[in-house]
């Protein structure tokens, strides 16, 4: 299958190495290119691409608002946050308006591929340390919800699930989660699976932000 992409990038330079690039690989196709927020939820709409790296910082509609909109209007599309600075909150901002990970503009080309094709099978491209500093950084705009009602569809899984998403809200990465709870690394895959396919997320970053915001985890 050829994964077809849309370049959202300010500087044109840029959009023209990234496109250089994919058009090297036999599994990758760059359908469009886009200058500004704006033209990537145009592109968006009409091109339904299967991945938009989205750079953060555009003219007119930031990265930011056009995740939110690329992801409402085309579903299936992944959006892959491109920044300068590896603390960016905007891009932080973005992981939880919906992209499916961050990367940062001075990757490596293997990375960059590596990364696209792993979201395009439907992963999320956020190691575990980048997990726990999402952590930090949502924790002091969390709300402690001690007399708040817990989000409802934590009834839809089970206790193992649960233990399985305190686990990845944590930012424990899968080996991890499977040292811990005395299972196979493949089980652990699966309960994800289904945690997603209950929860109705994306994918892990999204999973982190519901054991927070649902307070199942709660931020102290």
């Amino acid at each position: 299958m050829t994964i077809r992409i849309l370049i959202a990038d300010d500087e044109a330079l840029l959009r023209m190495a990234f496109s250089t690039v994919l058009e090297a690989q036999p599994d990758m196709a760059p359908v469009g290119e886009a200058a500004d927020g704006a033209q990537a939820i145009r592109l968006a709409r009409e091109l339904r691409p299967d991945v938009v790296l989205m750079d953060v910082r555009m003219p007119g509609i930031d990265g930011i608002e056009a995740t939110r909109q690329v992801i409402r209007i085309s579903p299936q599309s992944r959006v892959l946050i491109l920044t300068t600075f590896d603390l960016d909150e905007y891009a932080f901002a973005g992981l939880h308006a919906g992209a499916s990970g961050f990367l940062l503009k001075n990757i490596r080309p293997e990375e960059l591929l590596t990364a696209i094709r792993s979201v395009a099978a439907g992963d999320a491209v956020v190691s575990p340390r980048i997990t726990r500093r999402l952590l930090e950084h949502l924790r002091p705009h969390i709300p402690d919800g001690s007399s708040a009602n817990r989000d409802e569809r934590l009834s839809r899984l089970s206790a193992r699930e649960r233990e399985v998403l305190i686990q990845v809200g944590s930012g424990l990465s899968n080996t991890e989660i499977a040292a811990t709870l005395y299972l196979a690394e493949a089980t652990v895959k699966s309960h994800l699976g289904r945690i997603l396919q209950k929860l109705e997320l994306r994918d892990r970053i999204q999973a982190v932000i519901f054991a927070y915001e649902s307070r199942l985890i709660h931020p102290a």
